[in-house]
């Protein structure tokens, strides 16, 4: 390890150089050295210096990384001490008394776990087979051809994120050179993910700043611009952040091009059942995609609708061609994904956890369980439905300037694209105490009903009040 030399020495002032001098290494103290237990003693014209060893970590180049724009807000608030704060920014479902929740339905399938007394064994590679094999028939539909032909490698992953990243060393390896193009704007994770697969990635047009709503044209125009052969990610249901989806009308065109260009879509399913209420309806999209014989790329995560965030439980879905002259070679790509799938986890985790899937098993398996999880489901995506419109209510009796706030009701899910740019997202924090991320999206699920008020006087100041 490297160290830096402090003199303490018995000479006269005036002999005496510098601390930093000797930092900097720039004097050499006499010529004879004798190092003991971290001190050196130098001799040097009959005069005596005890030197301390100061070790500099090999770590100093190791440069600060800047506070993650999602989770930072969170310890933001956490450190402001005002009553009448909020935490906008993470998307976690709170209650209406904005505490966490845990689903009835999880507990009870926990309870079923205890009572089995089931045991904590590694899991193989790709994950619990009974958690695999419903993950698959919650999005596609049990009758689907694509499970029918066994056409779909399905491999456990850690959340959306992990098998987000599963899928990036997937495309890293052998599609090389092959672009991801991710929507203006996205989840602030997406880029992360694909730099560190070292994965080149581009934007289509998303979101239209004067309508609040989406920019179709541009949207359709960059995915047709797109080299053929790239992987399109997609937002499977309540786009992150802007709560903007395309019409059914606008997923066929959607679709349209993707199978023109021979383009691969890659969806990111983080919300199925918790933004409309219904499973079947958020998973459309992605069905219609599979309906049409297209391979494509499909991440789940179960931390949204299962409330399930910190188990990191997900999966990652392959889906291979369906055409009847490749069915044998469609089954031999199906294990042979799945085969490599498992081959690019091994390094990273070794195998998934076993706790998470097997609750979702349990919920998933059982009839019971899965109509009152259909239930709870359809509660949470209720009470922020409901939030939502007390919102607009607010902003449109409380804004006399005739703005039009309905791009809120024509929003879908847990978060709101306010619109607000930076300066005024940290109006909302500085002077409001409500934290947000700075593109202006606010996570709905953290807001009550009785913050409607206080959050539409705080917006209406920050968009009139700041440039």
């Amino acid at each position: 390890m490297a160290s830096t030399m402090l003199s303490i020495a018995s000479a006269t002032p005036s002999a005496s150089l510098s601390m930093h001098e000797k930092l900097k290494g720039k004097v050499k103290l006499g010529s004879t050295t004798n190092s003991t237990a971290g001190f050196i003693k130098t001799k040097s014209f009959g005069r005596v210096s005890m030197v301390a060893a100061v070790n500099v970590s090999r770590f100093e180049g190791v440069t600060m990384a800047p506070p993650d724009p999602i989770l930072g807000v969170s310890e933001a608030f956490k450190a402001d001490t005002d009553e009448k704060k909020l935490n906008l920014g993470v998307g976690a479902y709170r209650t209406e008394e904005l505490q966490p929740y845990v689903l009835d339905v999880v507990k009870k399938a926990e309870n079923l776990m205890l009572e089995r007394g089931e045991n904590k064994e590694y899991l193989p590679i790709e994950g619990l087979a009974a958690f695999n094999k419903v993950t698959a028939e919650l999005l596609f539909g049990a009758d689907n051809s694509v499970l029918k032909e066994q056409r779909v490698a399905t491999v456990q992953g850690l959340s959306g994120t992990g098998s987000l990243r599963l899928a990036a060393a997937l495309i890293e390896r052998y599609f090389p050179g092959a672009k991801v193009l991710i929507s203006s704007p996205t989840w602030g994770n997406h880029k992360n993910i694909f730099n560190d697969a070292r994965v080149p990635w581009s934007e289509y047009r998303y979101y239209d700043p004067k309508t609040v709503g989406l920019d179709f044209e541009g949207m359709i125009a960059d995915i047709k611009a797109a080299p053929g052969g790239s992987f399109i990610l997609l937002h499977g249901c309540a786009h992150n952040p802007t709560g903007i989806d395309p019409t059914p009308e606008q997923w066929e065109k959607i679709a349209d091009v993707i199978q023109e260009k021979n383009h691969i879509p890659f969806f990111d399913v983080a919300y199925q059942g918790f933004a409309s209420g219904s499973l079947d309806n958020d998973a459309s999209s992605v069905r219609l995609f599979a309906t049409r014989g297209m391979e494509l790329l499909v991440a789940q995560s179960y931390s949204k609708n299962l409330g399930l965030y910190a188990e990191r439980i997900g999966a990652m879905n392959v889906v291979c061609s369906s055409s009847d002259l490749a069915a044998r070679c469609c089954e031999v790509a199906v294990i042979q994904v799945k085969s490599q799938l498992k081959r690019l986890a091994r390094p990273m985790y070794s195998n998934p956890p076993v706790h998470g899937a097997r609750i979702v098993a349990n919920v998933v398996g059982n009839p019971a369980l899965f109509d009152e999880w259909k239930a709870e489901m359809e509660m949470m995506a209720g009470r922020i439905k409901n939030v939502r419109q007390k919102l607009f209510d607010s902003l449109s009796a409380k804004d006399k300037s005739g703005k039009d706030w309905s791009f809120i009701l024509r929003q879908i899910g847990m978060f709101s694209f306010t619109g607000l740019n930076k300066a005024q997202s940290d109006n909302m924090t500085n002077k409001w105490h409500v934290y947000m991320t700075k593109d202006g999206r606010i996570s709905l699920a953290g807001l009550s009903l009785a913050k409607c008020e206080y959050l539409a006087d705080a917006i209406i100041d920050s968009y009139h009040n700041v440039s």
